[in-house]
């Protein structure tokens, strides 16, 4: 079966709790130098944030990329923040999740709900976002989805746009929520640190 495979790989990947600012922090080393590092809210277990890092070409550390949580600045700090900024009214795509679903959030996005619409390609295995007036357009995948084989489903898709924001919704599969919550009970059991001294693996 293939819904194991991915939980094997974050099983296998050696990892690091850290906990700090109400956040437990794991950052997990794959067998193929891939990093990836996770946040979540220690009261309620919600991820907060997700980001990938793997090394260049030239064998160097990468650029983070976030996947869920707040989107970072390419620019910040760089000399051309001084000369190329981005519009503060393009739209920002951005992924957070609640326990029950996936949920992405465009901001500044201005025209009314009945502009929009959000549909599934099956098969290109993304989510596509179109208004009526062609001023936005968006094609994104669910990397979760992809990660556990399983098929997109229209039906868990559904979306509302509220103060200049399209929010997207997208139903976790009962195969995610379960995967979930076994990793959940596994990343408990890792002995966190308030120092980068505790690196810990589980098998």
């Amino acid at each position: 079966m293939a819904v194991p495979s991915w939980l094997e790989r974050l099983r296998a990947a050696r990892k690091t709790a850290l906990v700090q600012d109400g956040k437990r922090k794991i950052h997990y080393l794959f067998e193929d130098g891939k990093e990836m590092a996770e946040e979540y809210d220690i009261k309620t277990g919600q991820l907060m944030s997700r980001k990938w890092r793997e090394k260049n070409t030239l064998g160097g550390t990468g650029k983070w990329q976030v996947e869920v949580g707040e989107p970072t600045s390419p620019l910040l700090g760089a000399l051309e923040s001084e000369l190329i900024t981005e519009s503060s009214s393009n739209p920002i795509f951005m992924r957070k999740d609640t326990l029950s679903s996936f949920q992405w959030r465009i901001r500044n996005l201005p025209y009314p709900k009945e502009v929009y619409s959000v549909s599934v390609e099956e098969e290109q295995r993304c989510c596509v976002i179109r208004t009526t007036n062609k001023k936005y357009y968006k094609k994104f995948s669910i990397p979760d989805l992809d990660r556990y084989h399983l098929p997109l489903d229209a039906a868990a898709l559904s979306f509302t746009h509220a103060n200049n924001t399209l929010i997207i919704t997208y139903q976790k599969p009962k195969e995610i929520l379960a995967a979930e919550e076994q990793l959940q009970k596994e990343l408990k059991k890792i002995k966190a640190a308030n120092s980068g001294d505790g690196d810990c693996t589980t098998q």
